[in-house]
């Protein structure tokens, strides 16, 4: 019998199976993961001489655009039901009891949607109201 020495192999691995395993990883995070749209709200303020600055962190801010739409702390409103409004409210106040509230309002958009606000907010036990404004441009000296 003759005893022949096998030459032994290197192990290696299959690395075109590997990098398709990853790339379907890849592919399923990608497709199965959310992105968040995040839009500006553009809205024009109306103008005031005089007035004091609050600040947004703790209060409920709700910003009414041109059409009426109502968004509650930067989250846009399905519709402009009273009642759709109330609930997004108490779901802002959350266990405080009557925070600051601040309504920006387009200087266009109707008088209606901003007495709604600010009923719902009445309702809500909210009294520390405000409306946003911006600064007026100062007067030329004459």
């Amino acid at each position: 019998m003759k005893w022949q020495r096998r030459q032994r192999e290197d192990p290696e691995i299959n690395m075109a199976s590997l990098v398709d395993v990853v790339f379907l990883l890849l592919l399923f995070f990608m497709v199965s993961s959310t992105f968040e749209h995040i839009t500006k709200i553009s809205i024009e303020l109306p103008q005031a001489k005089s007035g004091e600055k609050l600040q947004p962190d703790q209060a409920i801010e709700v910003v009414i655009d041109a059409q009426g739409r109502f968004f509650v702390n930067n989250r846009r409103l399905v519709n402009t039901q009273p009642e759709t409004l109330k609930e997004a409210i108490q779901r802002a106040m959350g266990e405080r009891k009557n925070p600051p509230f601040i309504i920006d309002a387009d200087g266009k958009t109707p008088h209606q949607a901003v007495v709604t606000a600010m009923d719902a907010a009445r309702q809500l036990g909210i009294s520390h109201m405000a409306i946003a404004t911006r600064n007026a441009a100062p007067e030329p000296a004459r």
